[in-house]
Parts: structure tokens; sequence; C-alpha cells
């Protein structure tokens, strides 16, 4: 099997088709860390200092991505934690609706909160090949509903949610809760109509593990109690007695301070996403490069997962399979062949990034024609079938 390093660069190799599982740091994240760590390993009140100075100007940073105010931001230590932290803030009676393919950090949060004081669950099956659509949601809105919680970019298939016709659908006094992390920094993404967003660094950011963008706007601020929010939540952490009063903003929901070092790379990723001209540059890379994927994935005579969806409907993921070829064989051959991806099912999932080099798609078509020539095996029932698990 080739080495997923690439030997010149310290990065991934040319054939690193697998960002929506973890996107390998950039290198001013990687510096912004290093350099972090550094100050935390001296430990001297000056450097301690300027650590948690980084901590404020990452968050900072992280208010151009949205774009939001500085206040209508924390940096929560990840995706699945953010919104743990969001259902906790979001009291019951009513519903949230969910939809079923949802990966399950979008699940379980609203599941272990229904019945111990927040809203009840509604799975919504979805409709057709995009996840949500404002059909679908406009025929489960009921008058219990309170809150929709979705995916901005669907993990296996890459549909972009209309969130702008969500919100719409939704109106002002219910709210739009969007798990970011598979579309922000890859695409645009409608970040205006979302009333709370969350999006962790570690894989289209390539910021690594350990912190993640928790969005708040002020216009639902005092409908969310600060369910989890700890000491570092309060105005006077240090107080004689407590409870004291909670601090203004997003910062209310914090349980504790966020890993500093994590939260430098992540601000220094979101500046180095603008200075390559932000996410609708990147993101016109990141789909170009799909697109020429998935043409070389047909021609070997793959079938691509929603084929049917636009070019603006699809963020930087795409899946295929190969009919008559068992997919873990064909997984297995692209990883021998230096392409790296994604098995859900009986699906390869591809996602380059802006950094991808041409070489990928010559890799993978290459490998692809080569498996193609393969006798096939004799297709089984799962070959023609949806798959029915979420993925990430």
């Amino acid at each position: 099997m080739n080495d997923q390093t690439s030997p010149s660069t310290g990065g991934p190799a040319a054939g690193y088709l697998d960002h929506a599982r973890v996107g390998p740091l950039s290198r001013r994240a990687a510096a912004a860390l290093a350099e972090a760590t550094a100050l935390a390993g001296r430990a001297d009140p000056a450097d301690l200092d300027r650590l948690f100075a980084l901590g404020d100007a990452a968050r900072t940073s992280a208010a151009r991505l949205p774009p939001a105010r500085p206040h209508e931001i924390a940096l929560a230590p990840s995706t699945s934690n953010g919104l743990f932290t969001v259902a906790a803030a979001l009291r019951g009676p009513g519903t949230v609706l969910v939809p079923r393919g949802e990966f399950p950090a979008n699940v379980y949060p609203w599941l272990r909160f229904a019945g111990r004081g927040g809203p009840d669950v509604r799975l919504v099956d979805a409709d057709g090949p995009r996840h949500i659509t404002p059909d679908l949601l406009r025929r489960h809105l009921t008058p219990d509903v309170t809150a929709l919680t979705v995916s901005a970019v669907d993990s296996l298939t890459g549909h972009v949610a209309p969130l702008a016709a969500l919100k719409e659908v939704l109106g002002p006094d219910r709210l739009l809760i969007v798990d970011a992390i598979q579309g922000l920094g890859a695409v645009p993404i409608e970040t205006d109509a979302a009333d709370v967003l969350v999006s962790g660094g570690q894989k289209w950011l390539r910021a690594g593990w350990g912190a993640a963008l928790l969005l708040i706007r002020d216009r639902c601020a005092e409908r969310l109690a600060p369910g989890l929010g700890g000491w570092a939540g309060v105005t006077e952490p240090f107080a004689v007695r407590h409870p004291a009063p909670p601090l203004p903003g997003a910062a209310a929901h914090l349980a504790t301070n966020p890993d500093f070092p994590a939260a430098a790379a992540l601000g220094a990723a979101v500046d180095d996403l603008h200075d390559q001209g932000g996410p609708a540059a990147v993101g016109a890379r990141i789909r170009a490069t799909l697109a020429a994927l998935l043409d070389r994935a047909r021609s070997a005579g793959a079938e691509v997962l929603s084929d049917g969806l636009a070019l603006q409907e699809r963020a930087g993921i795409g899946s295929f399979r190969l009919p008559g070829h068992d997919t873990g064989t064909v997984h297995r051959a692209l990883e021998e062949a230096g392409v790296i991806t994604t098995r859900r099912d009986e699906w390869i999932r591809v996602s380059p990034h802006a950094s991808t080099p041409p070489a990928a798609t010559d890799l993978f078509a290459r490998a692809l024609h080569t498996l193609a020539r393969r006798t096939p095996r004799t297709p089984t029932r799962t070959d023609v079938q949806e798959p029915t698990c979420p993925t990430s």
C-alpha cells in the first residue's frame, strides 16, 4: 500500500481524496498549532497571556467565516460537543425535526435530551436524492415543531441543504440549527439563514481536532438557556458565591476554556481560507476537481449516487460504485494505487480539496479503468440498494 504522505512536502500524497473524513493540517494551521504549543510548554506568565490572546484572536477570525458578530461565536471542543451544548440549551416542550439520514453526531444530542427537559424528536425520511427540501419540511411542519436540525452538506451524497429556503419555511419563531462540518470552508453555504451553527475544524478547514466554531445568533440567544454553561461561561468565575450571571452571547454556553493551541490552529485556518479567496474561490476549485473525478468514474462504468444534483447543489463530496464489483475490493484496489477514499456500505466516497493536484484525477482514472476491465462478480441485492445508515 502506498504511503499517504508525500515525502517532498510532508503533506498528503497526490491521491488523497478523503477530506470529508480528515483534512490533513494545512501548513499555516500546523505552524499556529506549534507556536501555541510552545507557549503552553514554557508556561511563563507572559507566554500564557499570549496563549490566551491567541484564543481570543481565533474567535475573532472564526467570526469572519459565517459571518457573525464576535460575541455570537464561541469555541467548543468539537462538532459533537457543540451540538450537545445546543441540545442542552433548547428546552421543551416542542419537537425538533431531524432528517433520518443525518450523521449520528446530529442525532444523539436530540435523542439524549428528549424526555430530560428537551423537545421531542421526530425523524424525517429523505425526499429522493435531496436529504431535506422546503416541500418536505412543509409537510412535517406541525404546530408543535420548534426547530429543525440539519447538515449543511450531506456526508454521503454531498447535497447542499437550501438553508435560506428552509429558514423561510420555518419562519422567525422556529430555529434552524446547522451542523456545518461538511460544508464550512469547502463551498459557500447560506450561513445567514442559520440561527445556530456548529462546525469542527478537522475536515475542510484542515485545522485538526480540538476546536469547533459554535455560532448562536443574537436573534435567538434568549431562547437558549446555558444548559452546559460552566465557570467559563459566567461573568465572575472567581466570585465568592455562585451562580454568577452568564456572559453575553455564545460564551455563556462554554463549560470550560477552549483548547488554546487547537483554537489557534482553527483561527489560522480560517485566515488562510480568506487569503485564498474565501469559500467561493476555494469551493469553485473543489467542485471542478470533484466534477472531473465523477466524470472519470462514469467513464469507467460507475454509478454515481444522487447523480441528478446540479453543480451548485453538490459540495465537495461524491459517492460511486462499480456495478458487479465488490465495493471492498474496489476500495482496497484504489488504496493500493495510491488513491485514498472512504468506503460507506456499497459506496466509495471521494472528497478532494482545492489543493488536490491534477495527478490525483489521473491516478483515480487509471485505477478505476483497471478495475473495470476485470471480470465482474455476480451482482447481489446490496448492489441495487441505497444505504440506510448515516455516514461521515
